[in-house]
């Protein structure tokens, strides 16, 4: 569950089923703090909401029942007539609405639709500020997501240069001191081909800084590691003197670069995490 913020009043939104959910009882808040329960009965109670959400539910739960959906439109709009988010959820099997227990996160929630459908009906100004903020809320979430498949790629990817280095480089009677050495000498020909320093070089230079040269790559030159990565791993296997896969790499990365650098998806990536 995360928490968005629409004219100075949190909203809270949860996934559920891969759908997201919006808390309704935080936007009743906006019309009455103190009587949120009845504000979504009186919407409810409305004849035009019942019609939303049962069509909604057609389209989008095989297991919403249409009968007692039909009872609740003829009584819809009658003085008598009274009805619950909870009574509507358990009598029609309905997965539009969703109702939480608990102090913490708990209320009404309706899936975005029947959520921004609802925000309409307290306040057109709350529901525009709400799609907003929602929407604010989908870009940051799917640039995480951008940046977490690129971690997650080069983490295959320095897995595939460190087997290649173990396979090909440590000879079995070598120390575990010297084993390290060993990997932090092939990480540095990735520095150097790419950055033009090695680790050491670059904390000397940057000795405020916390982490290492790679936490503060851009989106260009992450792309450009892993392929370095793969690329270096093949060279090691066919026996290349690491000065001249030094070379190679160097002349790789400044080529791709020049492309990547240029590239309009690439700087859409870097626009979205700046």
């Amino acid at each position: 569950m995360v928490k968005i913020n629409v004219l100075a009043r949190e909203v809270s939104v949860r996934t559920v089923n891969q759908e997201d959910y919006i808390c309704i009882t935080d936007i009743a808040r906006f019309k009455d703090p103190e009587r949120t329960d009845y504000i979504i009965q009186n919407w409810l109670r409305n004849r035009n909401t019942i019609e939303f959400l049962g069509i909604w539910e057609i389209l989008n739960n095989p297991d919403f029942k249409p009968i007692e959906f039909d009872g609740f439109r003829k009584q819809a709009g009658l003085n008598s007539f009274t009805l619950t988010a909870k009574q509507w959820i358990e009598k029609t099997h309905a997965i539009g609405l969703l109702s939480k227990r608990g102090r913490q996160g708990g209320g009404t929630y309706a899936h975005k639709d029947i959520a921004f459908e609802f925000a309409s009906w307290v306040s057109v100004e709350f529901k525009l500020y709400l799609i907003k903020e929602f929407q604010r809320l989908k870009e940051q979430e799917r640039a995480q997501l951008g940046w977490d498949i690129r971690r997650n790629l080069a983490k295959i990817n320095y897995r595939i240069h460190t087997d290649a280095i173990q396979a090909n480089l440590i000879p079995p009677e070598l120390t575990a001191r010297q084993t390290k050495l060993i990997y932090a000498s092939e990480a540095d020909v990735l520095n150097m081909a790419l950055f033009g320093m090695t680790a050491g070089q670059w904390r000397e230079k940057n000795p405020d800084l916390k982490g290492n040269i790679r936490d503060y790559a851009d989106v260009s030159q992450l792309v450009c590691l892993s392929n370095l990565e793969n690329l270096n791993a093949h060279f090691i296997q066919e026996g290349i003197p690491q000065g001249e896969r030094l070379h190679k790499l160097n002349r790789t990365a400044i080529q791709q670069m020049r492309l990547l650098t240029d590239d309009p998806r690439i700087k859409m990536i870097e626009a979205r995490e700046s």
